[in-house]
Formats: C-alpha cells, sequence, structure tokens
C-alpha cells in the first residue's frame, strides 16, 4: 500500500511538472495587437508550438487583460504567476539595466549592438536573481520629443512638463529646464487634453502611434533608446527538455531583432504619415547633439556612483564597448 501510495504522488509529482512545462501562460505590456511587438510575440508563440510539436504550448495575453501592472511584470515571471512575457517596464525590477536606456549614451544602432552586448552577461545575472530567465529582447527606435507647443531647439523644453518613462529621462528634462512628470501610457491622452503635461518622449511607431492626434508637433532629437526584454520563469524554462530550451531560445533570438526591425521600418512609415496628418517635424538644431552630449556625460557617472560599485562597473563596460 505504502508503495502504490508512493508511486501514485510521484507520478502526480511528475504529471504537474510536465503539465506546468508544456503549458505556459504568457504576457505582453503591450494593449494593441497590431504594434511590432504584439506582432513579434505572436510569431514567437506560434512557433514554439510548431517547432516544438506541441510539446510546449503558450497562451499570450495583452497588457491589461491580466491583474498585473506594466512595472510588475518580471516579478509576476519570477513569481511564476506567469511563466513568460515581453517587459518594457522591467528596470524597476532589475534596475542595473537602465544604463542602456540613460540619456545620451548610445546614440546610433552600432553603438546599441555594442552595448547591448557588453550588457549580456551583467543582465542575465541580474534577471537570475529575480529567478527569471534572461532569453532576449528587442528595441524601440529612438525616443524623440513630440509636444503640443512648437519646439525649434532642446532650450524650448523650458518650463513645459514632458511624460517621462524613466528617472533617467527625467534628468534629461530638467536638464533643460523642463519638468519630468511620470503617467502610465494609459493616462496619457487625457493628461495631454488637460494640460497636466504638454509632451512625451517616445518614438513614431511607439507611443505617438496611439497619441499622434494630440501631439501637433515633433522635434527630432534622439533623447535614448528604450527596450523590452523576453524572459521565462527560471523553473518553468528548466523544467522544459534540453530540447525545447534550445528551440525557444533560438526562436527568441531570431524574432527578437525581427521586431527592432520591423519597428524602425515602422518608425519611417508612421513618421510619414504622422506628418501627412499635420503633424510639424522638425529636424535636430546644429549643435544641440554637442551639446546635450556635454552636459548629460557627467549625469552617467553621477548616476552611477550613486547606484554603486556594479553600476560603475556596467557603465565602464558600455563605455569601453562604444569608445566613449
Amino acid at each position: 500500500m505504502k508503495l502504490v501510495t508512493l508511486s501514485a504522488i510521484a507520478a502526480l509529482f511528475v504529471s504537474v511538472t510536465v503539465a506546468h512545462g508544456d503549458d505556459w501562460t504568457g504576457y505582453t505590456y503591450s494593449s494593441v495587437s497590431t504594434t511590432s511587438a504584439v506582432k513579434g510575440m505572436n510569431r514567437i508563440v506560434d512557433r514554439v508550438g510548431k517547432e516544438t510539436d506541441g510539446e510546449l504550448k503558450i497562451e499570450l495575453h495583452l497588457g491589461k487583460t491580466l491583474q498585473i501592472a506594466s512595472s510588475d511584470i518580471t516579478q509576476a515571471v519570477g513569481d511564476g504567476v506567469v511563466d513568460f512575457a515581453a517587459d518594457f517596464f522591467f528596470s524597476g525590477s532589475v534596475p542595473i539595466a537602465r544604463v542602456l536606456n540613460l540619456p545620451m549614451l548610445i546614440e546610433n544602432d552600432d553603438e546599441w549592438a555594442k552595448a547591448s552586448s557588453a550588457m549580456e552577461p551583467i543582465l542575465q545575472k541580474a534577471f537570475a536573481e529575480q529567478d527569471v530567465t534572461l532569453l532576449g529582447g528587442y528595441r524601440y527606435p529612438e525616443q524623440t520629443i513630440f509636444t503640443t507647443f512648437e519646439m525649434k531647439s532642446l532650450g524650448d523644453l523650458n518650463g513645459h512638463k514632458i511624460r517621462v518613462t524613466s528617472p533617467e529621462q527625467g534628468k534629461f528634462v530638467e536638464a533643460f529646464g523642463g519638468a519630468p512628470i511620470t503617467l502610465a501610457g494609459t493616462d496619457v491622452p487625457t493628461a495631454l487634453e488637460r494640460g497636466v503635461i504638454e509632451g512625451v518622449l517616445t518614438a513614431s511607431a511607439g507611443g505617438a502611434k496611439n497619441w499622434h492626434e494630440f501631439l501637433p508637433y515633433d522635434y527630432r532629437f534622439p533623447v535614448n533608446y528604450g527596450n523590452s526584454m523576453i524572459i521565462a520563469n527560471t523553473d518553468a524554462f528548466e523544467a522544459l527538455s534540453d530540447k525545447d530550451q534550445d528551440i525557444l531560445r533560438k526562436i527568441v533570438s531570431e524574432e527578437g531583432p525581427e521586431t527592432t526591425a520591423e519597428f524602425i521600418e515602422d518608425e519611417k512609415v508612421q513618421q510619414q504619415s504622422q506628418a501627412d496628418a499635420g503633424m510639424k517635424i522638425t529636424p535636430l538644431k546644429d549643435g544641440d547633439l554637442a551639446m546635450a552630449r556635454e552636459k548629460l556625460t557627467p549625469f552617467w557617472e553621477t548616476w552611477a556612483k550613486e547606484n554603486g560599485p556594479q553600476y560603475e562597473e556596467a557603465l565602464k563596460a558600455v563605455r569601453a564597448a562604444i569608445g566613449k
């Protein structure tokens, strides 16, 4: 009787483990199915089901369809509330990742590739400390300045309230006399209508895709890049067979860059569409880039020092990789 009972318990344990490994709950911060971010995640889900011959199935839920705050996605993955996710707001859980988002540090695609490669082992370790396995990611186009007032240079930020998505973006706005305000994306349209904010830092293919009707001006100053991490619960990932782990990693490594490429292409399309709809797009003023870089460089060093030796080492690694 004892042997039967133990066997039954063992069988139950195996069945639960297999079910958890085979049937995953996925989540993305984005609530709009037509964005490149969601399209990329859907491709991952579809490919995983096919290439594992149905051994791993992921049901993807869009943002706001589960009771998970955008800022809590990485924690929800680590806690096993969901097994798999794309997280744009991961820096609250893994703040060292914000090195990649420091304003004026990374200014082009080549620098991004070198910097993200330098940060990869640091981020792998940081996510692992949250019981999360980092599989890959994608990035948005450069974040520029969309406003309700006309801008011809960075000096025109002075005295205006700008929505930001990180303290580092906030420091940029403050450096030019503006007032940074943090708001959830769902609150942006109402805040613009009521004058609570007068602008946002985003991409044409990002927030401006949804909010362009409230934002008649775009000053094409590249403040920084925003990126999303594609992550899995470590216990769930390790419960997969080695074969399925390899398949999932391979698919994410291919679809992450593809999503980035689609965002870059969509940026051109959306920028033209917004211009056709009446948005005034002002090109970068000569001298603004050099002036902003000189003003923000000391902030990188202060930011890293205030956060501790690990941050200083991470910043040092990135700067060495991009030659700054």
